[in-house]
């Protein structure tokens, strides 16, 4: 038992070298595969009135763009990217209606503040396009004028009718 040796190697390493073979000649021949997938999609009609069939493709005809994906995604989803100074005045005109929309006191607290760290972070960082004009908004005040908006909505709302007064099973005709 002490004189048994472990398996010879030798055969793993035919067969590994067998397989990167074939594995090369696979991949030699792949392009001859794919033309022939190719011709059969043809000749089952698969490619037949495919959308945009006889026109030229969009853009193939420009000068070389790397970002042309950055582009059309832009296009795509209208993704507007606006300079910092410029959206934080967008953000402040809409600020209100964002803040009628949270249902807590807490909720609109967060808002405003997340809102006035974007505006200090735009003052202390690079400008980048038009001035930055837009104030910080004061925490307190604008919670008072949002509890204030919030009690005049629950003053216009009618109150719910009474629900018609509920029978008994026993009583029910």
């Amino acid at each position: 038992m002490a004189d048994e040796r472990p398996e010879d190697p030798a055969p793993e390493r035919r067969g590994d070298a067998a397989s990167k073979a074939a594995a090369a000649r696979r991949m030699r021949d792949a392009h001859s595969w794919v033309d022939l997938q190719v011709q059969q999609a043809m000749a089952r009609g698969d490619f037949d009135d495919l959308p945009g069939a006889g026109k030229p493709i969009e853009g193939l005809g420009s000068q070389h763009d790397p970002d042309w994906w950055i582009r059309q995604l832009v296009e795509r989803e209208r993704i507007a990217v606006l300079p910092a100074s410029i959206q934080l005045r967008k953000d402040d005109a809409a600020l209100d209606d964002l803040l009628d929309r949270q249902p807590t006191e807490t909720m609109a607290r967060q808002v405003v503040e997340e809102f006035n760290a974007r505006v200090l972070k735009a003052r202390y960082g690079i400008p980048e396009g038009p001035p930055l004009i837009t104030m910080t908004r004061d925490v307190e005040q604008t919670l008072d004028a949002w509890r204030e908006r919030r009690e005049e909505r629950r003053r216009d709302v009618p109150p719910d009718p009474e629900p018609p007064a509920r029978r008994r099973w026993w009583r029910r005709r």
